[in-house]
């Protein structure tokens, strides 16, 4: 009688490590900049980033508890080579920008800490996330460092003593006023790119892959999924709320970490740096391994070469390689001269015109009868998952459409 519970438990835990994944330097830096660029505006739209993010976790482990394979792998095993490697691409090159980005907004975090230049920091950074990956350490300390999300409420504080007007959150959640201002296309994009990036949800059907669930435990896959996310997203709305009743309202460019640092002020007085500073260095400690390792694990199972985190380096060498190639690149792209925050930013636009490829190709293989043995994703998920993808590629069409429609009229 004991093992069925035993057994379902066991399901619980990759949703939590994915979700704290999302929650990532460039989630949080894109809701600071939004926050300061469009205030209480779209607020409405990281409200309902939650069941968005929660219909697509629930998809990808899905995928995985059903098929007992990633969802790299079942889109080859689907669809052949080129899709996988159409998939790859877009996954590796937004992971590559993002894990950069992560890196530079992890060593400022701790510049923030001890007052030190962050380009000190960079090499020991992801050095010591390699050393973390390639040790097998990091399997002893996933779920711990998914806990490191509860650092996340200070800005839950931060936004209630920030003094916001409650009351114009509360419209814009509620009577949402959807702007077609260049400023609003692009955050909105930026909103959808930073959570809904490719990695967060791979990473999901990875690790529930790896763990093999009966089917039976599918229910309780997807409910971690969801609480997974859920326990990540909570901070969200206050992390906007509380750029936006501080920088938004004095019009404040942010464009690093020290000047989204402020919005903790109305918390912390002197302490603010170092609150943000603690917040993006948890962040970054959680996402770095992960997007590393989705890049080690989607290349080396494109090409069919063996992937694991329990393999040694020599048993899984192109895995490796892939994993350090991408902490090498990034760490070159982190000590480039562009503003931390401004980087973030762009990085989470770019994420959002991805987006749309490997959403379809998860829906794709989520609706597969083969892939999924006879049991795809039912119509109401499906449903869902389609709206989602639908959404995403309205974002990426408006924004591409914002940005040359000047071009035009000059011309």
């Amino acid at each position: 009688m004991n093992r069925p519970a035993r057994s379902t438990f066991r399901a619980f835990g990759p949703g939590l490590v994915s979700g704290a994944s999302a929650n990532d330097p460039t989630t949080v830096g894109t809701l600071a900049v939004v926050g300061a660029a469009t205030g209480y505006g779209l607020a409405w739209l990281v409200v309902l980033l939650l069941p968005i993010l929660a219909v697509v976790q629930a998809i990808a482990a899905s995928v995985a508890a059903v098929s007992q394979m990633s969802l790299q792998q079942a889109i080859a095993r689907a669809y052949g080579r080129g899709f996988a490697l159409a998939s790859a691409v877009a996954i590796v090159a937004i992971g590559l920008l993002t894990l950069g980005a992560d890196v530079a907004a992890g060593a400022q975090a701790v510049t923030l800490l001890c007052g030190a230049p962050p380009w000190i920091f960079v090499a020991p950074l992801v050095a010591f996330v390699g050393w973390l990956l390639a040790t097998k350490s990091y399997l002893r300390i996933e779920r711990t460092l998914a806990w490191f999300t509860l650092i996340f409420l200070c800005y839950v504080a931060s936004a209630v003593c920030a003094r916001p007007d409650w009351a114009a959150v509360g419209r814009s959640i509620f009577v949402p006023h959807i702007a077609v201002t260049p400023a609003a296309i692009a955050g909105a994009l930026a909103l959808l790119g930073t959570t809904l990036t490719s990695y967060v949800y791979f990473w999901e059907s990875i690790e529930v892959a790896e763990r093999r669930p009966d089917p039976s435990q599918l229910k309780a896959v997807n409910v971690d999924a969801v609480v997974g996310m859920t326990v990540a997203a909570s901070s969200f709305l206050f992390i906007l709320v509380a750029t936006a009743a501080t920088s938004g309202v004095h019009h404040t460019n942010i464009q690093t970490a020290a000047d989204a640092a402020a919005a903790l002020r109305p918390l912390a007085g002197g302490f603010d740096e170092a609150l943000f500073g603690i917040g993006l260095l948890a962040s970054a400690t959680i996402a770095i391994p992960v997007i590393a390792a989705t890049n080690g694990y989607v290349v080396a199972q494109t090409f069919g070469l063996r992937a694991g985190l329990t393999h040694r380096v020599g048993e899984a060498k192109g895995f490796y390689a892939a994993i350090f190639a991408s902490l090498g690149t990034a760490a070159i792209l982190a000590l480039l001269p562009v503003p931390t925050l401004s980087l973030l930013y762009w990085v989470s636009v770019a994420a959002g015109l991805a987006t749309p490829l490997t959403l379809v190709l998860t829906m794709l293989v989520a609706r597969n009868r083969g892939i999924m043995g006879g049991r795809p994703i039912g119509g109401a998920l499906a449903a869902a998952g389609w709206a989602v993808t639908a959404i995403a590629a309205v974002a990426a069409i408006a924004f591409v459409v914002s940005a040359i429609r000047p071009l035009l009229s000059t011309g």
